[in-house]
C-alpha cells in the first residue's frame, strides 16, 4: 500500500488592507492536494482588526504546532512579520521575491510568510505562495547551525521575559 503523503496545515490571516489578497491566497491553497487551511481572519476590508492581533494568531498557532506554516497578509507585511517575530519559536518574513522566499525556508527555517498587498498584485503573490510550498528547510543544511543559534536565542529571551502577572 501506498503511503500518503502528510497534509500540510497553512494558517492564514490578514487586517483590513490584506483580507482581499488573502482571500485570493487561501483559496488557492485550499484547492492544494493535501493543504488544509484554517482562516484567522479578517474576512473582508470592512472588518477593522488591528493586524496585531491576526499576526499573533496566527503564528501562535504556528508555535503550538496546530499549522505547520502561516500565510500573513497586510499593507506591506512588515507589520505582520514583526507580530509574527514575537512570538518565541516562530521565524516570519516578508517576502515579495522569488529568491526571499526561497532564501526564507532554506536559509532561514521560517516558518511564516508575509506579504504586502500595497506592495505586490495578486499574480506575483500567487506565483510566490506556489513556490514557497514547495520548500523544506533541510536540518542537515549548511544553515542548520545558525538556525539552531536563532533558536538558542530565542529560548533565552522566552525564559527571561516574566509571564503575565496573575489577577490573585
Amino acid at each position: 500500500m501506498a503511503e500518503r503523503a502528510k497534509r500540510t496545515v497553512i494558517a492564514v490571516g490578514a487586517d483590513n488592507a490584506g483580507a482581499a489578497l488573502k482571500n485570493v491566497l487561501r483559496d488557492q491553497l485550499a484547492a492544494e492536494p493535501d493543504v488544509e487551511v484554517v482562516d484567522f481572519g479578517v474576512p473582508d476590508a470592512e472588518n477593522n482588526t488591528a493586524y496585531p492581533y491576526v499576526g499573533r494568531d496566527v503564528a501562535e498557532a504556528v508555535a503550538r504546532g496546530e499549522a505547520d506554516r502561516g500565510l500573513l497578509v497586510c499593507g506591506t507585511g512588515i507589520g505582520m512579520a514583526i507580530t509574527a517575530n514575537k512570538v518565541p519559536g516562530v521565524r516570519a518574513t516578508v517576502a515579495h521575491d522569488a529568491y526571499s522566499v526561497e532564501r526564507s525556508v532554506l536559509s532561514n527555517n521560517c516558518q511564516v510568510l508575509t506579504l504586502g498587498a500595497r506592495v505586490i498584485g495578486s499574480e506575483l503573490a500567487k506565483r510566490l505562495v506556489r513556490e514557497w510550498l514547495t520548500y523544506n528547510f533541510d536540518p542537515s543544511s549548511a544553515s542548520a547551525e545558525k538556525v539552531a543559534l536563532i533558536d538558542r536565542f530565542d529560548a533565552e529571551r522566552s525564559a527571561a521575559v516574566p509571564g503575565p502577572a496573575s489577577a490573585d
